[in-house]
């Protein structure tokens, strides 16, 4: 994850630029500290996504246990057809691309003689997901033209360029990750963003049987566990902090109350943590939690909301027979 550097990657039809100096590393160092410092130690999801935690998030997607990829991509193959076949001279925007399994299911949908019109934009936090993707998808659809940006797209959706129809994509219900209130106001944001006849492909995962989301966040190998502890090797590289992984275990329950998934990290025993941009320590008891991921569950009334909340109209709802996620055509 590179959030000082500004790099300019042009290789055939790829070009990538990365936008998170304009962050300010200082910015994100305050936060970060903020997070560490405060009452309930947090540190945002987002940061668990550097070469390393790309790869351990790509391996809990492969995990028995882990429904949401498999069930999404099987809608996405259903689906895909009946989306793309009429695509032609039009941007495909991927927020939180990661990896490019997905958005290949749509690609390849695509006939040949349309995929020649299509710019593809990936907007993903990690500059190695972003770099490794657009090699991938060069490779199988040598004709797609692919610009993408290393950007944190909460607080850059400006620099997606909106000259061209657009389709928007996003998928592995990322959004579950965000509080109502930021739902609400990236739902607003993306929406003003959007010209009339844009659309907006939503991934949501749904309410469901509470061992069925334990055991997809607590999986018999550890991976999601390893996956967890990895945000504070991010985190040490970017506030030069001294956080030892084996410090901590990882914690994954259900909050049924909140109808979300939480994920902590637990002391387990007295921490002290230095870094040279806090003026304190960082102190944990034993026990103590550092709060590192929510992820909500949806309802088919919260996904009506995000219409409400949004002013975008739902052109169709896509589900798989269980009824376990989702996949929302939105249009302007």
């Amino acid at each position: 994850m590179n959030y000082i550097d500004t790099e300019v990657i042009e290789a055939h039809k790829i070009k990538i630029i990365n936008h998170l100096n304009n962050l300010g590393i200082e910015n994100i160092r305050k936060e970060i500290i903020t997070g560490l410092t405060s009452k309930q130690k947090t540190i945002s999801s987002k940061f668990f996504y550097d070469k390393t935690g790309s790869k351990l998030f790509e391996d809990i997607t492969q995990l028995p246990e882990y429904y949401p990829t498999r069930t999404e991509k099987k809608i996405l193959k259903t689906i895909a057809p009946k989306l793309m076949h009429n695509l032609r001279h039009a941007d495909i925007v991927e927020l939180g691309s990661g990896d490019c399994s997905k958005i290949s299911l749509l690609l390849n949908s695509i006939p040949k003689e349309n995929l020649k019109t299509i710019n593809y934009i990936p907007v993903d936090v990690s500059q190695s997901a972003v770099n490794e993707s657009a090699r991938n998808l060069v490779e199988k659809f040598p004709d797609l033209s692919i610009k993408g940006l290393v950007a944190d797209f909460i607080n850059q959706l400006d620099l997606i360029p909106k000259t061209s129809k657009r389709m928007l994509c996003f998928l592995g219900s990322t959004l579950g990750n965000f509080t109502e209130t930021v739902t609400n106001q990236f739902l607003k944001n993306l929406s003003s963003s959007m010209n009339s006849g844009d659309t907006f492909l939503l991934g949501v995962d749904l309410v469901k049987s509470t061992d069925i989301l334990h055991d997809a966040y607590n999986d018999s190998q550890e991976v999601t566990a390893e996956f967890n502890k990895n945000i504070l090797n991010v985190i040490n590289d970017l506030i030069n902090s001294d956080f030892n992984i084996n410090d901590f275990e990882h914690k994954a329950f259900f909050n049924q109350g909140k109808s979300r998934i939480e994920m902590h990290l637990i002391a387990n025993k007295d921490v002290i943590i230095n870094t040279p941009f806090s003026t304190t320590t960082i102190n944990l008891k034993k026990g103590e939690n550092i709060h590192t991921e929510n992820s909500y569950k949806f309802t088919q009334a919260q996904i009506n909301n995000f219409a409400k909340a949004s002013g975008l109209n739902i052109k169709e709802i896509f589900t798989d027979p269980n009824n376990w996620f989702a996949l929302v055509l939105f249009e302007k």
